[in-house]
């Protein structure tokens, strides 16, 4: 043996020493980065919840939970009605002689039935937690889910981005102002489902690389809550569909039989209920409270049964899909409107980021190509379907406010350009700060801090629908409410144009004014059975007094004013002599 085979032997040991510490010091950064990512995570969900909780929290104060929407208040109206009783519909008498006219908007009543309009997803999914937890937690259900859709948000963008973005991204959507605003009013279904989807296609991204027994697992749980977000809004399956189809041919081979059918199996399971809802309530599994949707898809049913060509066939069916219309100009304006002009500071950083990104298509992996493939073909649906709609939530149609549905319906697409946002930050910050790490993360940090002050201003002061200028008007809406509940009776009905949503449940509403024959010939029906009663803005003595002399007395009935409070007044509808001429032509 040679000198230098001992010396080699003696070095051996050592350099497996060396290798050991160094894959153990790799091993504890690796944890350590996870546990700091976690934490970061943890604390802005924890932010975020506080942030949107606390409107509820002052808003929503003993006897007094009152939403500022109709659709809000139908959900929590149902959801409390399926924690209560397990029923999802209620009768009301009364509507056998009023035409069913006694309802508030966004619920439906036939045959004196009332039930929801709109998607079963939230009001069942909410109204068994509320069967678990008490009704008491309702209000927080959404701020409770969108703090968690911040992490599985930040976990999803890891499967594309550099833990750096993904965690950047997650700081932006916590103050992001439509993600805290339908967050904060939490009776909207648009954070619910793109929570659920969120959390689906990260378990879906799980499931592709998922072997043995975490198959079954991540499968399952893919499938629940994409069928969740389906339920939540079924409406969304329009792009949601084929952006399900694309994963399934992008990882064929990795998915497989077994785990496909076990996703479709978990998926319809999330899906029965609605299903068998559907059916108690409205006559059919695929049937819903909204008739046009049910019109649009009786008539792809009779359009694929039908024989045609091609052509005509494909152009019946665009025109059903697209309901409201097809304008691609009109939808241009629209998101130049709610993302360009409202979003400034999150649509120029994406855009930059976008094309930064661009520069290392080279270094694309399939993940990116499936992320920018995705995020493209959601934001062309839903800019131009929902951008050829006009809406008019604000009573004010030339204002572009937060409150306004496109900044709900387009959340996809403002979520997809967070991460392209977070990569213009990063940027500046490592230019800013050139190979010093400790100062590029504080740079990030203070661009970070900007970004998220400028949408915290804007969603609690930048229009006049933003959260603080809600709270604002609920002390109106509070002393309204307990004026009017004070000077009616229990089983009154209230006639008004604007308020269904503060009186109802307490009193029967019906939506409407004094100027329709076949409406008065109803209130006319009313009277001698329930107080009747209308409330609206204030009218003047002459307009009253025009009122009682000429159509009101033709209907038989005329009105009382009893009390002004603000703009508005409450008036009593008194049954006169004279008997209504007016024919049910119902």
């Amino acid at each position: 043996m040679s000198q230098g085979d001992g010396r080699r032997r003696a070095i051996l040991p050592k350099n497996r020493l060396v290798v050991k510490i160094k894959l153990l010091m790799k091993y504890l950064k690796v944890k350590l980065e996870k546990l700091i990512f976690g934490a970061i995570l943890g604390l802005l969900a924890v932010i975020f919840f506080t942030l949107t909780a606390s409107f509820n929290y002052f808003r929503q104060q003993g006897d007094f939970i009152k939403w500022s929407s109709p659709d809000e208040t139908a959900n929590y109206t149902f959801a409390k009605l399926y924690a209560q009783t397990g029923e999802l519909q209620f009768f009301e008498k009364y509507n056998l002689l009023a035409g069913d006219l006694i309802h508030p908007r966004s619920i439906r009543s036939d045959n004196g039935v009332l039930k929801p309009v709109s998607f079963l997803g939230l009001p069942l999914i909410y109204g068994q937690i509320g069967k678990i937890f008490g009704i008491g937690i309702l209000p927080y259900l959404t701020p409770i889910l969108g703090a968690i859709g911040l992490i599985f948000f930040a976990l999803l963008l890891r499967q594309f981005f550099p833990a750096k973005i993904a965690l950047s991204a997650a700081a932006l959507l916590t103050f992001f102002p439509p993600y805290v605003y339908y967050s904060a009013r939490s009776f909207f279904h648009n954070v619910p489902f793109t929570v659920f989807l969120i959390t689906g296609l990260y378990f879906i991204s799980l499931m592709v690389k998922a072997k043995a027994w975490a198959r079954i697992w991540t499968s399952a749980l893919a499938g629940l809550f994409i069928g969740g977000a389906i339920i939540t809004r079924t409406s969304e399956l329009l792009w949601l569909a084929p952006v399900l189809l694309i994963i399934w041919l992008f990882y064929l081979k990795k998915i497989g039989i077994f785990k496909l059918l076990m996703f479709l199996a978990f998926m319809g399971l999330a899906v029965l209920p609605v299903l068998y809802w559907n059916q108690v309530l409205y006559g059919s599994f695929f049937s819903g409270g909204y008739n046009e949707m049910n019109t649009s898809l009786q008539s792809l049913t009779n359009l694929t049964a039908s024989g045609q060509n091609l052509q005509t066939t494909a152009a019946k069916i665009g025109n059903t899909i697209f309901y409201f219309g097809f304008k691609p100009w009109f939808s241009l304006r629209m998101f130049q409107s709610y993302f360009v002009n409202m979003f400034w500071w999150i649509f120029w950083p994406a855009v930059i980021g976008f094309l930064i990104f661009i520069l290392k298509i080279k270094k694309w992996r399939r993940p990116q190509y499936l992320y920018f493939l995705i995020w493209g073909i959601t934001s062309v649906v839903l800019i131009l379907y929902y951008g050829s709609w006009k809406f008019t939530d604000n009573p004010d149609p030339t204002r572009f406010t937060i409150g306004n549905s496109y900044t709900r319906y387009w959340l996809p697409v403002y979520l997809g350009a967070l991460p392209l946002a977070a990569i213009c930050l990063n940027k500046i910050a490592e230019l800013v700060f050139f190979r010093l790490k400790s100062l590029v993360n504080c740079g990030r940090i203070v661009l970070i801090g900007i970004v998220a002050l400028i949408s915290v201003n804007f969603v609690y002061f930048g229009s006049e629908e933003g959260l603080m200028y809600g709270l604002v008007n609920n002390n109106l809406e509070r002393k309204i409410y307990h004026e009017i509940l004070d000077r009616t009776e229990g089983d009154a009905v209230i006639i008004t144009r604007y308020h269904d949503k503060l009186f109802f449940p307490e009193r029967k509403v019906i939506l409407g004014l004094l100027n329709d024959k076949q409406m008065n010939y109803y209130y006319r029906r009313l009277l001698g059975k329930v107080p009747v009663y209308y409330f609206n803005f204030t009218l003047p003595r002459k307009d009253v007094e025009y009122l009682n002399e000429r159509p009101l007395k033709e209907s038989g009935f005329s009105i009382i004013p009893l009390t002004k409070i603000d703009s508005f007044s409450l008036y009593k509808l008194v049954a006169t002599s004279t008997t209504a001429k007016i024919e049910n032509k119902k």
